[in-house]
């Protein structure tokens, strides 16, 4: 990975010298931006972050996987889905061999961040009736 501080996350996933990474992480961005509708999109720390009042979960690509940090409210609710996971204290072990686990987005309204619910259904309904 490029060591320069990138300014957004297409410079973020461009850094990352492996084509499937930096796919695999266009993808988790994309789905981040889905599970989080309204939630600004930044960097924090030098990772890609998503906010919305407070940070509600962030990422951090590494060459073979993504450590996906909830806040420690979001890792509750989620905690019974998480068992096929590598886990650590409040994150994740996405794999970049894997597909992305879209079920884990806030669809069933567990987020415990009542703007996610309700931008998540607002999404939902979109989405259903686009495809009606």
């Amino acid at each position: 990975m490029d060591t320069s501080r990138p300014a957004d996350l297409d410079e973020y996933i461009a850094g990352f010298e492996d084509a499937h990474t930096r796919d695999f992480l266009g993808r988790l961005g994309a789905f981040s931006r889905t599970a989080a509708p309204g939630a600004e999109e930044g960097l924090k720390w030098g990772n890609p972050a998503y906010s919305l009042d407070t940070i509600l979960f962030a990422f951090a690509g590494c060459s073979k996987h993504a450590n996906f940090v909830f806040t420690p409210s979001t890792r509750e609710a989620f905690a019974d889905r998480l068992s096929e996971f590598d886990t650590g204290k409040g994150s994740i072990k996405l794999y970049c061999d894997r597909e992305i686990a879209t079920d884990l987005a806030c669809a069933d309204d567990r987020s415990p961040h009542p703007r996610v619910r309700s931008r998540r259904r607002e999404v939902d309904v979109r989405l259903s009736s686009d495809r009606a």
